[in-house]
């Protein structure tokens, strides 16, 4: 187990408000990761995608690196451009 895994595990077991905080983080922080993938799996490049989004290549970043309140739209939208659909499920 690395240092960071220790460190993130003793500290959510301390501080609860620590560790609901990591949870939310951490699944914002998955979505940007799974948008960028999907986004390079198709070969394009931030600015590519934002051309057929119609937004700017900021835009684009800020979903990427920010996965925060982004709405089912703009979700919808950034799929649609890559030639894809948004699938959700409720587990």
């Amino acid at each position: 187990m690395s240092d960071l895994k220790r460190y993130v595990g003793a500290r959510k077991r301390r501080d609860e408000s620590f560790a609901d905080g990591f949870e939310t983080g951490y699944e914002q922080f998955k979505i940007g990761v799974l948008l960028r993938q999907a986004r390079e799996q198709a070969g394009l490049t931030q600015e590519q995608l934002a051309t057929r989004m119609h937004t700017q290549k900021s835009a684009i970043s800020r979903i990427e690196n920010h996965g925060e309140n982004i709405g089912l739209a703009t979700l919808e939208k950034y799929a649609a451009a890559l030639g894809k659909r948004v699938r959700l499920t409720v587990s």
